[in-house]
């Protein structure tokens, strides 16, 4: 029996609900494990809330000399003010900073070399190599240079901490991250601070929804993994690591440098290679008596273009990359936590169908009512389905809700629910592009630093200037505003 358009058109739609029915809580049920962990873990107060003075915190010394490794690529628009922001904040003698530029790159070298012109702290490393190259080949270099400076001195650095040119850094960030280092029995190899993007005014929908996606992940996530004792992924900011475990990464590679320059997410592998060296991994999470997060705090990307270049570098390094170059290991723990990471592409493609069922569903209902044909019988098994995802929605909803209230208040944490649908939109573009860029470099496309750019927002200056209240801006974030 020849079937008809109408039957060809309700069977596709019902097997799209099958797929996106079955994945969809497939992966509800991951984040549901997640949620549960992190609630056991509160509970039985494994992951208690610390407190410190950060006044205090902030102006005790170091333990010993320390490196921080800010690569700029076009970054003349940020990164004076970047520069002086963070050597106000952090005044102990014993830092360096070391700013990586390109020799082709005149207004990024003119603006690192204008931003303290009298401070001995200051490094600037010109890569010889035209720009721009790679994030992990500019952090060798600049990793070259503190070697050469160690050698001159006589004395190795004990840690290097890693940022980028946007950054604004916590005054008391500096001092927890060299507590976390060591010394000390509980000393970690890798130590990772909290980032907190900024929400911006002039891009809700877009800049924003990086805060929802952070508030989870390192109010979350990373304190399950921290917890478990899994390996943790680096963020590429306000993160830090002891000085043999970084020269460890380079003997593994059997190179003097300890980054792999053909990699997008070096950051990501900088942890779990530590990890998976032997080395203990710490994520460092503590707030200050008023409540304000201790933490690295950032504007993102605000259009369209540079949030879908910056996602689909990501998925790109983690997912895909990451699986041929950092592999699978046979401990349940770590498989779990790869698979999380790794999931981008596979949820994009689910996203994906899940829309297209969504439009379907919407043409089936109406021509139905129209008298065009009879709407799609549902079994038993897709009721559940329905009914089991979208009650994993709610949950969703609730958890998304309540991190980013919990860090940006709750105004904030409705515009996280809003701004779901778009964050999805985005993961499909962004994966799609990831996917097509991987399979170019299989076809021997040279791989480059894709980075997106930053911009001076209106209100940046005055939160990197001179005078800022840093317990004022902790407050204004914690209401939701853009500080």
């Amino acid at each position: 029996m020849e079937l008809t358009f109408w039957q060809w058109f309700v069977l596709f739609q019902h097997e799209l609900l099958l797929f996106a029915g079955i994945f969809f809580l497939i992966g509800a049920i991951d984040d549901l494990v997640m949620d549960l962990t992190w609630l056991w873990l509160r509970l039985t107060g494994k992951v208690a809330p610390r407190r410190i003075d950060r006044d205090e915190t902030a102006a005790s010394a170091l333990a010993g000399e320390t490196a921080v490794f800010i690569p700029a690529w076009n970054e003349a628009s940020v990164i004076s003010d970047t520069i002086r922001h963070m050597l106000q904040r952090w005044p102990q003698g014993n830092l360096r900073l070391y700013i990586g530029c390109y020799c082709n790159d005149p207004a990024t070298l003119a603006a690192v070399s204008s931003a303290v012109p009298k401070d001995p702290r200051l490094r600037l490393v010109i890569n010889e190599r035209p720009g721009p190259s790679t994030k992990a080949d500019c952090l060798n270099r600049l990793y070259l240079a503190m070697r050469e400076d160690e050698q001159r001195l006589g004395r190795k650095m004990r840690m290097v901490v890693f940022h980028d040119a946007e950054d604004m850094v916590d005054p008391a960030g500096l001092v927890m991250l060299d507590r976390a280092i060591g010394p000390g029995p509980r000393q970690a190899d890798f130590a990772q601070l909290p980032v907190l993007p900024l929400p911006q005014q002039n891009s809700r929908w877009l800049g924003s929804h990086y805060c929802e996606e952070f508030a989870e992940a390192h109010g979350k996530a990373m304190v399950v993994r921290h917890a478990l004792g899994a390996a943790l992924p680096a963020a590429g900011v306000g993160c830090a690591v002891e000085r043999g475990a970084l020269e460890g990464l380079a003997n593994r590679r059997n190179s003097e440098t300890p980054f792999a320059a053909d990699s997008l997410t070096e950051d990501y592998e900088l942890g779990m290679g530590v990890a998976e060296q032997g080395g203990r991994c710490a994520f460092v999470r503590a707030r200050t008596a008023g409540g304000d997060l201790i933490a690295t705090r950032a504007y993102f990307p605000a259009r369209l273009d540079h949030v879908i270049t910056q996602k689909t570098r990501w998925v790109h390094g983690i997912a895909l990359q990451g699986w041929d170059r950092i592999g699978w290991t046979n401990r349940p723990l770590e498989v779990w936590m790869r698979l999380r990471d790794r999931r981008g592409p596979f949820s994009a493609i689910v996203l994906s169908v899940g829309y297209v069922l969504l439009a379907l569903s919407a043409l089936g209902f109406g021509a139905s009512i129209l008298g065009y044909g009879a709407a799609v019988k549902l079994t038993s098994f897709t009721q559940f389905l329905l009914w089991a995802n979208l009650a994993a929605l709610v949950w969703r909803v609730i958890m998304r809700f309540a991190f980013t209230t919990r860090e940006y208040g709750s105004v904030e944490g409705m515009r996280a629910v809003l701004r779901m649908p778009v964050a999805n939109i985005i993961a499909i573009m962004s994966g799609r592009r990831a996917l097509v860029a991987y399979f170019k470099t299989l076809r021997g496309s040279a791989i480059i630093w894709d980075k997106t750019p930053h911009f001076n927002h209106p209100t940046q200056t005055d939160a990197l200037g001179e005078g800022v209240d840093e317990g004022k801006v902790g407050a204004e974030l914690a209401h939701g505003a853009t500080s």
